[in-house]
């Protein structure tokens, strides 16, 4: 049987939920570059990070902050550096007010394994969309399939072409359930 895996989201609709603010440096400047935790490569940033709170509410154990930059608990970063070592970086967070720690989660991965068959609909970058940097990229994926036989040992990762999408496989999927992971959504890819 072939291996499953899920589009991890954040669960936006939970009523009474926390929203967290832009990434800030040591200096409280917001950081220069808050997509680097987004492109499947370990990040370039390696100073403090504060991260505000937008909108005070109840913390979650899986979250994005601005730019859906996930954040996570510190009980489900370690889970995930045990279960997936090599396929993310956790990055130690200050948030105002919590007395728990919190960490960006940054997939290191960045797998190409989007099946435009098994999707309901992809569009790419064309030359006359005038964004020669990004012709025969993905503009847009709905309702994401993937060709689970490229993927390979990867755990967790974000999909080439179309990192928006954060992937893990079932088995993290399951650990997150059981330890409780407030915050979490998931789709089968």
């Amino acid at each position: 049987m072939p291996k499953r895996y899920f589009d991890l989201a954040d669960d936006v609709y939970l009523p009474g939920r926390w929203e967290l603010g832009h990434p800030l440096d040591q200096n409280g400047h917001p950081l220069e570059d808050p997509w680097q935790f987004r492109v499947g490569e370990p990040a370039r940033f390696k100073g403090h990070v504060q991260i505000p709170i937008k909108k005070p509410g109840t913390p979650l154990g899986f979250s994005h902050a601005a730019f859906s930059i996930p954040v996570v608990h510190v009980r489900v970063a370690s889970l995930l550096a045990e279960m997936a070592p090599n396929d993310v970086e956790i990055i130690p967070v200050g948030i105002d007010g919590q007395p728990d720690q919190f960490c960006i989660l940054n997939a290191t991965r960045l797998v190409r394994c989007i099946d435009d068959k098994a999707s309901g609909e992809v569009r790419y970058w064309r030359p006359e969309d005038g964004r020669p940097e990004k012709t025969g990229q993905y503009r847009a994926v709905y309702r994401m399939g993937i060709d689970p036989s490229k993927v390979g040992d990867a755990e967790v990762f974000r999909t080439w072409g179309w990192t928006v999408a954060l992937i893990v496989a079932e088995e993290i999927k399951e650990a997150l359930e059981r330890i409780g992971t407030t915050g979490a959504k998931f789709k089968e890819v």
